[in-house]
């Protein structure tokens, strides 16, 4: 059967369904507050090569629909009805993403003959390891981030291998919870495996199976047109987290996007060599990882909302991973915290391709969405591990209309727990969770307003984790005349005589009474504020968005007794526009656009070079010692000669010291 468009857009709402299917009874059967609310997982309908044809569009996880099964499919050597295999294992098929997140897959068979797979993984609250949650960027190698299972069967013919759960529970900190989260994702397989049969008894085997092809070309397609509408040429971008490890440098992520006839080629060339922290990407070099793949998708799903989301958008592009950078880690690496260079890879593709096409695309989301983890203990003693759900920020703004408030945008899928759910399931209390004023970057139209979560324990030797705590230096760009957002805050006891700043921490051990704030980041705001409609203005103030102090000093709109004075807001814009510096295609805010007055393009280059001529080993090493040169020379004022030049007679300075291990550098 040949499928036309339409025939193609029926069996495509098929198979969306029955994704769809399998995410609600994972949500309505699991145990975990992280994936009942929060929605961190994935489902999938996979071709028997181990390719995304169908995967949902309102629950769950958003990053892995580009996902490639193929690797691990082959590491099980014979498949038989009744089947479900899984792995948690980042360097087994590089198919799970770090520890936390087990990934299953379960074979289907009609009369015999294995048609398809049905997939997705759920991310455990916590796998054991050397913190509650398992995950903190202080650790250094994939060992301290929880128990690691290489891709086995968990299910023959039907059966639970009853060894193998008590190998999980024993490793974990809460194994009533995982083994409830763990029945639900055999269920939700279960499920899927009933909406295939269904779908074969409606369209007929071959029909089907022609089908998974057509959807995947489709896809293609629809990706290349797309791409087709992008101008030809290659576009630079660069992004940063607050710090490579724990008080450490600041980290960078690099691309350069070629766009060529319909194609793309993504080149993280110039990103930050391997971690000797978590931040690391298990992506195995792989040319299509759905990881560095994932802003690409957003891209594209922005240019064209209604384009089938399935591993065929990834037939027209291409990556290049450069080995034993954070892109492309290599065992043993830390990865547990990828989720947040992950992050930065969305906004840095979304600023690549602002270039290109900056009328079509908003300005950078806030970024930097920390996950909260509590761990402590309830009244009758027993302890309790739950996630209480994201704090993060808004989108940025957008050529025809403000950021979504506190979405998170490119994290938008990480649902938020309602405050009665997290104080019924944790012993805490939530005392403040709410939008904060002036939080999003300025602009013609705003970026959306960050969040704040505070909330007091009440048991001794409580631990908090907030996984991803980043953008306390870094902003969210603005984007042709729009301003950058508001840092994020994390602090303990904030008001109390000694409040406790908390940086970037992401564990943090607090006693009875403690108080705990976390504050968002705010999205990047797009074009002149100038040119925001006075009476847009005045609604943002009235309703908390902006004060009016900042409605003066950013949007020259003068409020007074709840009006706005006509005149002096003339004449205040009048002021501001006769003083504004030229329109730059980026606001990066305060913190990058001193730190990029250090680290040129030209140094970053020179660094590039130094460090893939040494051994992975010793990138980490040398990166830091190169910064803390630099920093030393601009101190003594002997930075000659300038730019990438310096940074090379800089690495003379001290390779003699390690003249026995770098003698080809």
């Amino acid at each position: 059967m040949a499928f036309d468009t339409s025939g193609l857009q029926i069996l495509a709402n098929y198979c969306v369904a029955a994704a769809e299917s399998m995410a609600h009874t994972l949500v309505r059967t699991a145990h975990s507050t992280f994936v009942k609310e929060t929605e961190d997982f994935s489902c999938a309908l996979l071709t028997p090569e181990g390719l995304a044809f169908a995967s949902p569009k309102t629950l769950g996880a958003t990053w892995y629909i580009g996902l490639d099964y193929g690797p691990v499919l082959g590491m099980i050597d014979h498949y038989l009805p009744g089947d479900v295999a899984m792995t948690n294992d980042a360097y087994s098929g590089h198919v799970a993403t770090h520890s936390p997140d087990i990934v299953m897959w379960k074979p289907v068979f009609w009369e015999g003959e294995l048609v398809c797979f049905v997939g997705g993984h759920i991310h455990n609250t916590d796998v054991g390891g050397a913190v509650p949650a398992s995950l903190s960027r202080t650790l250094t190698e994939i060992h301290q981030e929880g128990i690691r299972i290489p891709p086995t069967k968990i299910v023959r013919e039907g059966v639970l291998d009853e060894a193998l759960l008590t190998v999980l529970r024993t490793n974990v900190r809460a194994p009533e919870q995982n083994m409830g989260d763990l029945h639900a994702q055999l269920a939700m397989l279960a499920n899927g495996e009933k909406r295939v049969y269904e779908m074969i008894a409606h369209f007929g085997v071959e029909n089907f199976k022609q089908g998974m092809v057509a959807l995947l070309d489709y896809a293609a397609q629809q990706a290349e047109r797309i791409l087709e509408s992008v101008p030809d040429g290659d576009y630079f971008f660069a992004e940063y987290a607050d710090e490579d490890s724990v008080n450490g440098k600041p980290m960078r992520v690099a691309m350069t996007l070629k766009i060529r006839g319909g194609r793309a080629l993504l080149d993280y060339t110039g990103s930050d060599p391997q971690l000797l922290s978590s931040l690391n990407m298990p992506t195995g070099g792989m040319t299509r990882h759905a990881l560095a793949l994932v802003g690409y998708h957003y891209v594209l799903y922005t240019l064209n909302p209604d384009i089938l989301l399935n591993a065929g958008l990834d037939r027209v592009v291409e990556c290049v991973l450069p080995e034993g950078s954070v892109m492309n880690a290599v065992y043993p690496a830390a990865v547990g915290m990828r989720s947040l260079t992950c992050k930065l890879t969305h906004v840095l593709t979304f600023g690549a391709f602002s270039q290109a096409i900056p009328d079509r695309l908003p300005a950078c989301a806030a970024c930097g969405l920390a996950i909260l983890n509590v761990k402590t203990t309830n009244a009758s003693g027993r302890s309790v591990i739950a996630s209480i759900g994201p704090v993060g920020g808004g989108a940025g703004g957008m050529p025809f209309g403000d950021g979504e408030e506190g979405s998170g945008a490119n994290v938008a899928f990480l649902r938020n727990t309602p405050v009665e759910i997290n104080e019924a399931e944790v012993p805490i209390r939530i005392t403040r969770y709410c939008l904060v004023p002036d939080s999003g970057g300025a602009g013609q139209y705003r970026g959306g307003s960050g969040l704040m979560m505070e909330f007091q324990v009440f048991a001794p030797d409580t631990t908090v984790t907030a996984r991803n705590r980043d953008r306390t230096h870094f902003a969210s760009w603005g984007v042709l005349g729009g301003k950058a957002g508001s840092n994020a805050i994390f602090v303990r006891n904030p008001d109390s005589a000694s409040p406790e700043m908390l940086g970037n921490s992401d564990v943090i051990h607090c006693q009875a009474s403690d108080v705990i704030r976390l504050t968002g980041a705010g999205g990047g705001g797009y074009g002149s504020p100038l040119a925001r409609d006075p009476e847009q203005v005045l609604r943002d103030v009235k309703s908390g968005y902006v004060s009016p102090t900042r409605a003066e000093e950013d949007y020259g709109v003068i409020i007074r007794h709840g009006e706005i004075d006509n005149t002096a807001t003339q004449q205040k814009r009048a002021e501001l526009s006769a003083t504004c510096p030229p329109v730059a295609h980026f606001d990066y805010g305060p913190w990058r656009t001193r730190f990029e007055q250090s680290w040129t393009a030209e140094r970053y280059q020179a660094l590039t070079d130094i460090l893939s001529g040494v051994p992975i080993i010793w990138r980490f090493h040398i990166k830091h010692r190169l910064f803390d040169a630099l920093t030393k020379a601009e101190e003594q004022g002997n930075v000659a000669p300038l730019g990438g030049e310096l940074i090379y007679r800089l690495f003379d300075d001290f390779r003699d010291e390690y003249r026995e291990f770098l003698q080809n550098a």
